[in-house]
């Protein structure tokens, strides 16, 4: 694809474009705890919003948690210090220094409660203390679906893509961490679970232990706890647990403060020049990880799990096709998923040959990596063949609809290191319409937008992970720029869900980096319509998988008109309407190049892929129809480019490679941020603009 987009490319014309701030090679120090870009903007708003969301805060926790003996739940109403003295209380009495224990804990949570909930490991409290019973009772693996076609290609259907999950074995000691800090402080399991304080006090226990079984002293000196800390992460291979201490040691050098998600501020002091005794790592005893013929960068834990290439009966054969990309073909989107099941059943499944592949698998509780699929190779794993034929493929364990699975740090930062070492190999742009949600890729036609994935969902937060990345969501024009860029505040903008548990019961408060969009500037206002999903003019809705009335973080959208507080956007073809305070903004100024239809046309069609003209196939290749989705984009309208790329379709029906082909057309096409989803234009049906004109 041509990348003329990217800050310091080139422009539609091929002449070199000017470099927009913060938009330079990212840099190692973002996965270090620096601050980065747009911090203060943040911090600023977190400020104003605290005092008026402090009852609400209050009364939510009262009604979510029951209460507990030990010290009060943390609550934006609470005394904001408390969980920072709930550190230095447990460090005294474990004899653990209190720095390691905050690192660990923002490594962990960022020091979050989330209100008591599990994660996705069965993970509780800052600590991330794990039961994970609770979390193997929510499995329903992410392409469970029989029906559904992962692959994406009406050439060959895949035909047996069900999920049948293994049945729950015996959990591992990494996920029964919970009950030994019940046993080594005598607090209660529910105690642990919903009070931070005694949460706190069970990590800092467990860390205690770690060192006595290791035969090393309990030391003042951070340095000497590297095994202890090692250990804590619950790893069985050698490189997973010292990565783990690694970024818990990049973090002490760093430093972090934050503001939780109970209204908390808590803070670490940078220690730069704090060098670990990596020398303990004699002491671990655990096994050499299987990651020697892994595609990964240095700084993470990664093993080879292979997805099978293996030929089935009745002509079929799984679970992903060999290429030689980037010879064959570009990679030009990283794909990111959750998993909706454990990482023992994740693993086992990607292991079938009658199921379904993608690149790479990330564990939630140490940022653990597996690859599966050389990265040459596509993946069976978005629905659309195009984006598959042209993307990576990261599933991360998780649950989309469920508020209380949320994702650790260890996991965050991980998955930015991978993307970090992909986008740089592939030469991917680092924005948000090449590193895609599985909820942002476009039906291939309207009868398969319906059935199209929603995950990671609302809750992933893209903020924070673009600014691991490297590339830090920042204003780049003054309000005449023409774009704006989806950037709430994740912690406090929560927009009501339903259907997390149950259908059309409501979700319980969570941080989002959704924005919901009407048809006028007004709450009361009916939602935008997606024809797609809601078909002959049917409401969009709140439900947590309804993507039809939904702008997220990060995506960019030409702005259509302003009135007081509230922004519109152009937005499948209409004018979508989201709330933009200047004293709390849900989007910044941005600029950049977009397409609108071509002078004298009323409107133009959209596609879900960016196939070639019939002339380009040869005899031997059936022709794929390029058919429109039910988006017209009408005369006057505005939609941001994503990248210019010539028509390309990869043909592979069958197990013997000798029969693959790539397709090229001469029709050129231009990737949009069309809605929720992107999509693709001619580029014989549109003018190409700039946003400030």
């Amino acid at each position: 694809m041509n990348r003329y987009l990217l800050s310091g490319s080139r422009t539609p014309n091929g002449a070199p474009s000017a470099t927009p701030p913060g938009t330079g090679r990212p840099e190692e120090a973002a996965l270090r705890g620096s601050a980065p870009l747009g911090v203060a903007r943040r911090d600023a708003v977190r400020t104003r919003r605290t005092t008026r969301r402090a009852a609400t805060a209050v009364a939510a926790s009262a009604l979510l948690l029951p209460l507990v003996s030990a010290a009060p739940h943390a609550t934006a109403g609470s005394d904001t210090g408390s969980l920072q003295r709930a550190f230095a209380d447990a460090a005294a009495r474990y004899d653990v220094p209190q720095s390691v224990l905050l690192a660990v804990s923002y490594l962990e949570s960022r020091w979050d409660g989330h209100r008591g909930a599990p994660s996705v490991a069965g993970g509780y409290g800052p600590m991330h203390l794990t039961d994970a019973r609770a979390a193997l009772a929510k499995e329903a693996p992410h392409h469970s679906d029989g029906s559904e076609d992962a692959r994406g290609d009406s050439a060959r259907p895949r035909k047996t893509a069900e999920a049948k999950p293994p049945a729950a074995a015996e959990l591992p000691a990494r996920l029964k961490t919970l009950p030994k800090a019940a046993a080594l402080t005598g607090l209660s399991a529910r105690e642990l679970r919903e009070n931070a304080a005694a949460n706190v006090r069970g990590g800092a226990a467990l860390l205690a232990d770690q060192q006595r079984r290791l035969g090393l002293k309990a030391s003042a000196d951070p340095a000497d706890w590297y095994a202890a800390v090692a250990r804590y992460s619950g790893a069985s291979d050698s490189r997973t647990a010292t990565v783990f201490a690694d970024q818990v040691y990049d973090v002490l050098r760093g430093g972090a403060s934050r503001t939780t998600d109970a209204g908390q501020r808590v803070t670490l002091a940078k220690s730069p020049g704090l060098s670990p005794d990596r020398a303990q790592t004699r002491v671990l005893g655990l096994r050499k990880a299987t990651g020697d013929r892994t595609e990964c960068p240095s700084s993470v834990a990664c093993e080879s799990v292979p997805a099978p290439y293996q030929e089935l009966p009745d002509d079929d054969y799984g679970n992903h096709d060999l290429a030689d990309r980037p010879e064959d073909q570009s990679v030009d989107y990283i794909v990111i998923h959750d998993t909706e099941a454990t990482w023992e059943t994740t693993l086992k499944l990607v292991q079938d040959p009658t199921y379904v592949s993608w690149h790479y698998s990330l564990r939630s509780s140490d940022g653990l990596i597996a690859q599966h699929v050389p990265t040459k190779d596509v993946g069976w794993h978005a629905g659309n063949w195009y984006i598959n034929s042209r993307s990576i493929g990261l599933e991360h364990e998780g649950f989309l609809v469920a508020p209380d699975a949320w994702y650790t740090e260890a996991m965050y930062r991980t998955s930015a290191r991978l993307v970090r070492y992909l986008a740089h190999r592939y030469d991917i742009p680092l924005d948000r319409q090449h590193i895609l949600g599985h909820d942002n890729v476009p039906g291939t036609t309207t009868s398969t937008i319906k059935g199209m994935h929603t995950d990671p969902g609302p809750y992933w937060d893209w903020d924070h992970y673009f600014a691991l990345l490297g590339r830090p969501l920042t204003p780049t024009a003054g309000p005449r720029g023409g774009l704006v860029t989806i950037d709430p505040v994740y912690e406090m903008n929560e927009p009501p869900y339903t259907g997390c548990e149950k259908a059309g019961q409501p979700c319980a408060p969570h941080g989002s980096g959704a924005v919901r969009l009407h048809s006028a500037p007004s709450e009361d206002a009916p939602l935008v319509k997606d024809e797609g999903l809601h078909p002959n003019g049917a409401d969009s809705t709140i439900g947590v998988n309804d993507t039809g009335a939904r702008a997220s973080t990060g995506q960019q959208f030409a702005v259509a008109d302003r009135k007081g507080e509230w922004t519109a956007i152009w937005y499948l073809g209409q004018k979508a309407w989201f709330e933009n305070p200047g004293s709390e903004p849900t989007a910044v100024n941005a600029k950049g190049w977009v397409v609108t239809p071509k002078e004298g046309r009323t409107e133009i069609p959209v596609y879900g892929r960016a196939y070639p003209e019939k002339a380009a196939y040869p005899a031997d290749v059936p022709v794929q129809a390029v058919s429109p989705l039910p988006y017209a984009l009408k005369a006057g309208q505005r939609y941001v480019i994503g990248g210019r790329t010539h028509g390309e379709y990869f043909y592979a029906p069958t197990f013997d490679t000798s029969k693959h082909a790539v397709v090229r057309g001469k029709d050129v096409y231009y990737e949009i941020q069309v809605g929720h989803r992107v999509g693709y234009v001619r580029a014989a049906d549109v003018d190409v603009r700039w946003s400030g004109r």
